[in-house]
C-alpha cells in the first residue's frame, strides 16, 4: 500500500503543488486547507506523514500540530515563512520532526521526507564496531572493555554518527543537522557538552580516547595516534 502524506496548508497554490508533486512521487496525498479539516482527516484517517503549513486560519500549524502529537508519534514537517532560531524552536518545541522555509524546492522537501519516513520505518537491529568499542542498534547501549554502558537518546544518536563514519571528520554543522535537525546557531556548545558526556562513559577506566576534537572543524572517531 501506497505511503499516505496529510498536507495542510491554507494556500492554494502551494498545496495544489504538494498534491501534484508528492501524488506524482507515488504517494497517496489528502489535503486540507484549515488546521480543523486537517486534524479531522489525520483522526479519520492516520496518515504516515503530515506536512503542516505554521500559518492557518482559525487554527494554527502549532496547536495542530500539538492536538496530532496527544495521540499519534506520526513524523510531522512544519512548513513556514518564518526562519527565525526562535520559530524553529516554537515548531519543534510543539512536536513538529522538522522545520522547512518557505520557499523551498520539491527536492529538498522530498529529501527531508524520505528521511523522516525512513526513521519511522522498523530496521534489523546491528552492532557497530570500531576498534573495542560497540554500539548496539537494538539495546540501544554501549560496550567498551569488557563494560556496557547505557546512553541518552542525544548520546545514542551522537555516537551512532561517529560510528557510522568512523576516521572521518564531521563538522560542527553537520553533527547539527544530523543530531538536532536544526541550527542552534553558532554560539551554542551542546555538542561539546555531548562529547563530553561520550567520552566520560567511553573513556572509564583510563581507555584510550577515540572521540577526538579538530579544533575549527569538528570531531572525529578515530584511534590515538601512536
Amino acid at each position: 500500500m501506497a505511503t499516505r502524506i496529510l498536507v495542510i496548508e491554507d494556500e492554494e497554490r502551494i498545496r495544489q503543488f504538494l498534491q501534484r508533486g508528492l501524488s506524482f512521487e507515488g504517494y497517496r496525498v489528502d489535503v486540507a486547507s484549515d488546521g480543523q479539516t486537517g486534524l479531522d482527516l489525520a483522526y479519520e484517517n492516520p496518515p504516515d506523514l503530515v506536512l503542516l503549513d505554521l500559518m492557518l486560519p482559525e487554527m494554527d500549524g502549532l496547536e495542530v500540530c500539538r492536538q496530532i502529537r496527544q495521540v499519534s508519534d506520526v513524523p510531522i514537517l512544519m512548513l513556514t515563512a518564518k526562519e527565525t532560531i526562535e520559530d524553529r524552536v516554537v515548531g519543534l518545541d510543539a512536536g513538529a520532526d522538522d522545520y522547512l522555509v518557505k520557499p523551498f524546492a520539491f527536492d529538498e522537501l522530498m529529501a527531508r521526507v524520505r528521511a523522516l519516513l525512513r526513521r519511522t520505518q522498523p530496521v534489523q537491529p546491528q552492532v557497530y564496531r570500531f576498534a573495542d568499542l560497540e554500539l548496539d542498534t537494538g539495546t540501544r547501549q554501549g560496550r567498551r572493555g569488557g563494560r556496557t554502558f547505557d546512553l541518552t537518546a542525544k548520546e545514542y544518536e551522537l555516537l551512532e554518527l561517529f560510528m557510522q563514519h568512523p576516521r572521518q571528520v564531521l563538522t560542527r554543522d553537520l553533527i547539527f543537522d544530523r543530531v538536532w535537525n536544526y541550527d542552534f546557531g553558532g554560539e551554542s556548545n551542546i555538542i561539546e557538552v555531548y562529547v563530553r558526556y561520550l567520552r566520560q562513559k567511553t573513556e572509564e577506566d583510563d581507555l584510550p580516547r577515540l572521540i577526538h576534537t579538530v579544533r575549527g572543524i569538528g570531531y572525529v572517531l578515530r584511534e590515538e595516534s601512536s
